[in-house]
This record gives structure tokens, C-alpha cells and sequence, in this order.
């Protein structure tokens, strides 16, 4: 069953929205706003963010890094690197 839920804001805001659903290529407002909320989903916080970045500095010292030759050998070779990184 759908609801409809209503939400209250500015002009300017409502043309913000407006642009933005249509130049991203959505059908409509309300596809919009369920991507982003979707979207929503993949962030992570700031304190997150700050102790991942933490974990890859101890690491680092630690010599837990991996040398590519680029993304793409990274990526083609992932579990190459993995396994490398779990003997360390």
C-alpha cells in the first residue's frame, strides 16, 4: 500500500528539487526523493569516516598496504592483494 507523506518547503527549495529531479532524469519529485533516501542508506557518519581513516593509518605503519601498477590491476587482482595482505 503507497502513502503519500507531505513536507513543507520554501520556494526557493521547491525549485531546487524541481531542477534537480528533472536535470538527474527522474519521471517525477517523488522518484527523487525515494533515490535519495535510498541513497541515504550508503553513507556513513563522520565519526565513521574519521575511525576508518584511523584503522588505514595503523595499518600503513603496520606495512599493510598494497602496491598496484593501477585501479584497474587492483581490481582485476583483488583477491590476489587480499590474501597478501592476510600473511602480513
Amino acid at each position: 500500500m503507497r502513502k503519500v507523506l507531505s513536507i513543507s518547503v520554501t520556494d526557493v527549495l521547491e525549485r531546487d528539487i524541481k531542477q534537480k529531479t528533472k536535470k538527474r532524469g527522474f519521471d517525477s519529485v517523488s522518484d527523487y526523493i525515494k533515490n535519495l533516501v535510498v541513497a541515504d542508506e550508503d553513507l556513513i557518519s563522520e565519526e565513521e569516516l574519521l575511525e576508518d581513516i584511523r584503522r588505514g593509518e595503523e595499518d600503513y605503519k603496520k606495512g599493510k598496504v598494497i602496491r598496484a601498477d593501477s585501479i584497474a590491476d587492483l581490481v582485476e587482482n583483488a583477491d590476489k592483494y587480499r590474501d597478501q595482505l592476510r600473511k602480513k
